[in-house]
């Protein structure tokens, strides 16, 4: 192994690899490797500038098996042995080390004739990227968190194989929380997958040209996301104007349904802060502008609705259909993604489609261009990005290329680069409050506006369950701003009694979250569509009504209480966003977030803080009206009749249908 000191970054060759290690941020290491003569330069995730801090790289003895280098950063300390194979340190202890199983090092000595190596590099064959296979020690008694949105039951990651890839409700953003004291960013934008096995864990790329991750270390995890933010990028502080209130449904299909919907809103003496036009009040996808039969005087719509209080968000999507008159444009211009066989389309929904390319730089101005005519200058406050993974009619990533790369190797990056067609324009035209919603995110994506939700997600209980595994997890990998639809998605009967119970449960939870969104498809389809064309704003169906009043008197009681909790909460969600914005803090925080010292707190996945002043206690059962709910250390005031109990116990409370339990800690 041939070791350097490179101005206080360690670099080592061996084998043809080149392994660089350098500080980066407060108490952190980045560590790449490539195959190549050189880096790629790209920082992916890692954007923003850091102090570099005062690394010391020694460099000592030559015995075969020994730590041959080390780069230490403050409390975060890497050692290098003759095999290339490293190991990590908080504050001298280890917390992390490569899988070595081979000849050279004294790394299991025991298991050299297994051949299998740290970092695998293979050829992808008729290309000029390599997969790549890195593995790393499993801990034992270690959790991890984190990661993104999995749509599974498990919070602690532990044991579980996670793909590194983007659809429609799976989001990877690759960011692990460690309960040793440790957060680790897996900085590929690249397909592959990642399994925490016992065992050991394993990161795998199907096609990169270097490896590159890193970590960082800290007592807590409030400290660890404060120094992956640092380094990824801090939300914006979220408007003021938009923490009430997002109406929204499938779908809207006219200007006067809208308009009908804010007017009785009004009536009501119901706030609402937005207001969401969804999908197919266009011509054809790919048009990006409203249908004028139904939609012909947009201006004046938003006109109506700014006058009472409302900002408008309209849905976009990146698909782009054979008869839109953008595409045989954009498809000449080479615009739109390609194919690498068979015929150029990437998507089927009610069209032959193929999406566009948001990695080249004319992309992303066409598109502005088209949807600032069309909607921006009419006022429009805000898009809905949907199918940002992109939803792949199938998701056959290696069939699929971007101006940059294959999407093999680059694809986890395309929801970030979708929305900032939108989030960069918006900010230099000096709009000062851009919060866009997407369906998806990767790494850093908190620092581009992005509200993200969790995706079509069914309308069950387990799902309710599953939601709130996914907004913990994607707290912790920096994306404060998450929601979901209240009530899930895919709703057969709005009628029926379960679901009905169902929704108000999901809608307690959403008023204790980052936002308060009302949607869903609500069945039954029996409403008839509004004109016979195969195209344009009136064709597709509409799902039943789903505003506040939509679900009988009893229900709306519940809502609008619950609705006046989450006015009366402004101020404090106001200094939630402000604490996400400063470090990072998730608004939806685990509850080990807040009480890391306790150990069962680290357990505890069917409740959560929200910010450091409420617990919330979610029910997740249908005919569920009491449960039970652990109190850390503390005086807790339950809020439905103001009773006290010291922390430290567990203790049973009632939950009828008009109350979450909730603890304020006083």
């Amino acid at each position: 192994m041939d070791f350097r000191n490179e101005n206080g970054v360690l670099i080592a060759r061996r084998n043809g690899e080149i392994l660089r290690i350098e500080a980066w941020g407060k108490d952190s290491l980045r560590v790449r490797a490539t195959m190549f003569s050189k880096f790629t330069g790209n920082n992916w995730a890692l954007t923003e500038a850091f102090e570099k801090g005062n690394p010391v790289v020694e460099i000592t003895g030559e015995e075969v098996g020994e730590p041959l280098a080390s780069i230490t950063n403050g409390r975060v300390r890497a050692t290098v042995n003759f095999a290339g194979v490293i190991t990590f340190y908080r504050d001298g202890e280890q917390i992390l080390q490569e899988y070595y199983r081979s000849y050279g090092g004294t790394i299991s000595k025991e298991s050299r004739c297994l051949k299998v190596v740290n970092r695998e590099w293979k050829g992808v064959i008729g290309g000029s990227d390599y997969s790549l296979n890195l593995k790393f020690e499993s801990n034992d008694g270690e959790k991890i968190f984190g990661m993104g949105q999995y749509q599974q039951s498990y919070m602690d990651l532990k044991g579980c194989v996670l793909e590194l890839a983007q659809r429609n409700s799976q989001i990877s953003v690759p960011f692990a929380v460690s309960n040793l004291g440790y957060g680790m960013l897996w900085n590929n934008p690249a397909v592959g997958s990642v399994a925490f096995g016992r065992n050991y864990t394993e990161w795998t790329c199907r096609s990169t040209k270097e490896m590159d991750y890193w970590i960082t270390v800290a007592d807590a995890p409030k400290q660890i996301l404060a120094n992956y933010t640092d380094v990824t990028g801090h939300s914006p502080m979220f408007p003021e104007d938009r923490m009430g209130l997002w109406q929204c449904k499938l779908r809207y299909r006219t200007q006067d349904e809208v308009l009908s919907v804010a007017r009785q809103y009004q009536k009501e003496g119901i706030k609402i802060d937005l207001i969401v036009i969804d999908f197919f009040h266009w011509t054809v996808q790919g048009d990006w502008k409203f249908d004028e039969k139904y939609w012909p005087d947009p201006k004046a719509m938003v006109d109506e609705l700014h006058s009472m209080g409302i900002k408008v968000i309209v849905s976009v999507w990146p698909s782009v259909d054979r008869k839109s008159e953008n595409f045989y444009p954009m498809m000449e211009k080479g615009l739109l993604i390609k194919t690498e066989r068979g015929a150029a389309q990437t998507y089927d929904y009610q069209g032959d489609c193929v999406e566009i390319d948001p990695f080249n730089p004319e992309t992303r101005e066409y598109v502005w261009e088209v949807c600032k005519r069309n909607y921006y200058d009419f006022g429009i406050d805000a898009f809905w990005l949907d199918n940002s993974e992109p939803d792949y009619g199938v998701y056959d990533f290696e069939n699929y290329r971007y101006m940059d790369a294959p999407a093999l190797s680059l694809s986890n990056m395309y929801p970030q680069m979708y929305s900032r067609i939108f989030y960069d324009k918006m900010k230099d035209l000096g709009d000062g409050n851009v919060v866009n919603l997407l369906r998806c995110a990767w790494a850093g994506s908190q620092k581009y506006g992005n509200v993200v939700w969790s995706g079509d997600v069914p309308s069950t209980f387990e799902a309710f369950y599953d939601q709130l595994q996914c907004g913990l997890n994607m707290g912790l990998a920096g994306i404060a701003w998450w929601t979901t639809d209240i009530g899930g998605f895919m709703t057969d009967d709005v009628n029926d009694p379960d679901f009905r119970q169902l929704l108000i449960r999901w809608y307690q939870f959403a008023v204790y979250s980052a936002v308060f969104r009302m949607h869903g498809d609500r069945g039954p389809y029996d409403i008839p569509a509004l004109d016979d064309r195969d195209w344009g704003g009136g064709y597709l169906h509409t799902g039943q009504p789903n505003e506040l009043w939509s679900y009988g008197e009893d229900n709306y009681r519940i809502m609008k209480k619950y609705y006046d909790i989450r006015i009366s909460m402004h101020d404090y969600i106001k200094s939630l966003y402000q604490e996400a914005s400063e470090n990072g803090s998730p608004l939806i925080r685990t509850m080990f977030y807040e009480f890391p010292e306790d150990k069962i707190c680290w357990e505890l996945q069917d409740q959560y803080m929200f910010g450091s002043k409420y617990l919330a206690a979610p029910i997740f059962k249908l005919n569920q009206f009491e449960r039970d709910v652990y109190l850390p250390a503390g005086t807790w005031k339950l809020t439905s009749d103001g009773s006290t109990y010291e922390g430290g116990q567990t203790v049973h409370v009632a939950a009828p249908i008009d109350y979450m339990p909730v603890f304020e800690k006083i």
